[in-house]
């Protein structure tokens, strides 16, 4: 069972273009916002993004750092408080080892894709583990075209694809996180 101690990281390298080379791609305004709205709706403890990029990185904290001052809780107060669970990490390395600091247990480290694998987990199968009680969970959500097969095979658990009613399955990332944090915390299960 999830207990709250919840966190998503946005991966930005290492992620696979459409050739499937290993890129890091560009931080996106619309990602920064829409996934820490959606991560303050379900009650994560943070997200992150990150980016091996110091500039990228940088151009993050600007973005959420606008939000953070007077001006900008004046103008949206929601999103400023939605924004406050955006941290910026330079590693997925560097992620788990914050969780587990704070935790005091290394987190569950569950990954997502778009692409089939024989080793899917269903969201009933994640959210029955027994280590969930003790352990915080951290979703990695791959941009591009999704997290290299290294990140895919490291990862404790890898959750099946999000099936639509075509065989089109190319879903922007923000629209994944929303479906996949709306079957894990919402009681709507597969």
């Amino acid at each position: 069972m999830i207990r709250g101690n919840a966190y998503l990281a946005l991966v930005h390298y290492p992620v696979y273009d459409k050739n499937h080379k290993v890129v890091a791609t560009s931080v996106t305004n619309l990602d920064i916002h829409d996934i820490a709205r959606a991560c303050r709706t379900y009650g994560l403890q943070g997200y992150y993004l990150v980016h091996p990029v110091s500039a990228q990185r940088e151009l993050t904290r600007r973005i959420v750092g606008h939000w953070q001052t007077a001006e900008g809780v004046t103008q949206n107060e929601s999103r400023s408080e939605a924004l406050g669970l955006v941290r910026v990490s330079a590693t997925v390395e560097e992620v788990i080892s914050e969780i587990q600091d704070k935790h005091q247990a290394p987190p569950v480290v569950v990954a997502t894709s778009a692409r089939p694998r024989i080793n899917n987990i269903t969201v009933k199968d994640l959210i029955t583990r027994d280590e969930l009680k003790s352990r915080p969970l951290l979703l990695l959500f791959g941009t591009g075209w999704g997290l290299t097969d290294e990140w895919l095979d490291k990862a404790d658990g890898l959750l099946a694809p999000i099936l639509g009613r075509s065989d089109y399955n190319h879903l922007a990332v923000r629209t994944a996180v929303g479906i996949i944090l709306d079957r894990l915390f919402s009681g709507a299960r597969e």
